[in-house]
């Protein structure tokens, strides 16, 4: 599932002429500050016995005691939200730079 989302979004970086992924720092200073809290959370939850994770239905690999694509899910999802919404953005400016020359035309 992480992959497919990797799949669908990673592309949009060309497509639209993005930068995102020409700035690996900034990027990924804005997945570790988006996903920290959420990951930290997670382990408190864990560790205080909230919830768990079936080693049946993940990979055997665990750092800090959560499954290798539970973190990875916290590094995926805000790189995905970050692509989506600078192609949202590149989409809108480019949309209404048609607007504004289609209604200076008139």
């Amino acid at each position: 599932m992480l992959a497919l989302c990797l799949l669908g979004t990673v592309p949009l970086a060309p497509a639209f002429g993005l930068r995102v992924l020409h700035r690996p720092l900034r990027l990924l200073l804005t997945v570790l500050v988006a996903g920290t809290p959420f990951l930290l959370w997670d382990l408190y939850a864990t560790s205080a016995g909230h919830w768990h994770f079936d080693a049946d239905q993940t990979l055997p690999w665990r750092v800090a005691g959560l499954p290798l694509e539970e973190i990875a899910f916290f590094v995926v999802i805000p790189l995905v939200a970050v692509l989506t919404f600078e192609a949202v953005r590149a989409t809108r400016r480019h949309g209404l730079r048609g607007a504004r020359r289609e209604a200076a035309r008139r």
